[in-house]
């Protein structure tokens, strides 16, 4: 009889035990804490969850080139440049009237970019953009409209400059230094593409000194493979401080879209157009009236010249400044004005920045003799007439 007591008791005391030990691992506060029952049992505090948050300052410093986005934006405007709508040149002959009608009279519509530069409401933009516009309308970042006037324009770097009325706060974009640019350099497109509204793009520096991609010897790009669209023309491509690296000019395209490789004017050129423009309404640049070509180690060698860097002259222009001041077809020039020139672009950008009607020194390599030559400089014609 105790026995079957006994085991009863014990299993009575091993189920309370049991219990006791869920409650007090599942729902502690069920029990008293002044209880005996709990006198050796320690709370352990409730974990936390650790969640892993960027500090503010890496925050900012990991936000890509936002900073630099904020900088120039605002500075970069949008432009609409209104022009008549070129007309057939027989459209006034009888004949065309006859067979076509009368051709009416339209209105194209361009859209571009552009950069305020000043306070005073200058802004550079393209030649292109602008060219034979009859009304151009700025609308800048935050939405203010204004009419704009053209300052003066030069279609051999394709820049222009435009005057707007000096609103308050006018926004203005900080000029860089192009000759810190290197290939690789990040680099951000600021414009307008396809008149969806002002978009950033980005990309790096994918080459200097690009003089493929224009219509002038005077062009020297900034080459790029952030998107340039139709419409960002004039905007601009600044560095990862926002400074303002060039004015987006051009594409390489097939339909029109781009396909990475786009072409930018240095900042120093358009400054140097910009205030030339400000200074005169034009641009005056030297010439000396030359057909040139690069000088390799292999046509040197040909020719036997002891020097196999600089120019070769094909070609000079009768009664041109440089046949009288003495250069003929055959010479190397070495250096314009103290100059070094190593090819055609450095020569005719050498020239193009003397001052037309002075004096210029030339230093020439004719067969074995090294000459010294003095040269009238003219002034560059608008086309059609060599170096």
């Amino acid at each position: 009889m105790w026995r079957r007591t006994w085991l009863v008791f014990s299993q009575a005391v091993t189920v309370a035990l049991a219990l006791l030990f869920v409650l007090l691992t599942l729902k502690p506060g069920w029990l008293p804490r002044g209880s005996s029952l709990v006198q050796g049992h320690r709370e352990l505090p409730a974990p936390t969850l650790q969640v892993a948050t960027a500090p503010a300052a890496s925050a900012a410093a990991g936000s890509g080139y936002a900073l630099a986005a904020r900088r120039a934006a605002p500075a970069v405007v949008s432009i609409t440049a209104t022009k008549v709508a070129r007309r057939n040149p027989h459209a006034d002959d009888p004949r065309f009237k006859f067979f076509f009608g009368e051709e009416p009279e339209g209105r194209q519509v361009g859209l571009g970019s552009g950069v305020l530069v000043s306070p005073e409401g200058y802004l550079l933009t393209n030649h292109h953009v602008v060219e034979d516009a009859t009304d151009i309308e700025v609308q800048l970042a935050d939405g203010r409209q204004a009419r704009a006037r053209v300052v003066g324009s030069d279609a051999e770097t394709d820049i222009a400059v435009l005057k707007i009325p000096a609103l308050d706060a006018l926004p203005v974009i900080t000029l860089g230094d192009v000759r810190a640019l290197q290939v690789g350099d990040a680099v951000l497109a600021i414009g307008n593409p396809f008149n969806v509204g002002q978009t950033v793009t980005a990309g790096i520096v994918s080459a200097l000194d690009r003089n493929q991609a224009g219509s002038s010897p005077l062009q020297n790009f900034i080459q790029t493979d952030a998107a340039i669209n139709p419409g960002n023309s004039g905007g601009a491509l600044v560095d990862a401080q926002g400074l303002l690296v060039g004015i987006n000019t051009a594409i390489f395209s097939r339909d029109g879209g781009s396909l990475g490789i786009g072409f930018a004017v240095p900042v120093d050129t358009a400054r140097e157009v910009m205030q030339a423009l400000l200074r005169g309404g034009r641009v005056r640049r030297g010439w000396i009236g030359v057909e040139p070509r690069d000088l390799g180690a292999e046509l040197a060698a040909s020719l036997n010249l002891p020097v196999k860097d600089g120019v070769l002259i094909t070609g000079v222009l009768q009664d041109g400044p440089a046949a009288r001041g003495g250069l003929r077809p055959g010479d190397v020039v070495l250096a314009v004005g103290g100059r070094a020139v190593h090819n055609t672009g450095e020569l005719f950008a050498a020239v193009a920045a003397l001052a037309p009607d002075s004096p210029a020194l030339l230093r020439v390599q004719r067969g074995a003799q090294a000459l010294q030559l003095q040269v009238v400089v003219g002034e560059r014609p608008k086309a059609g007439r060599p170096g």
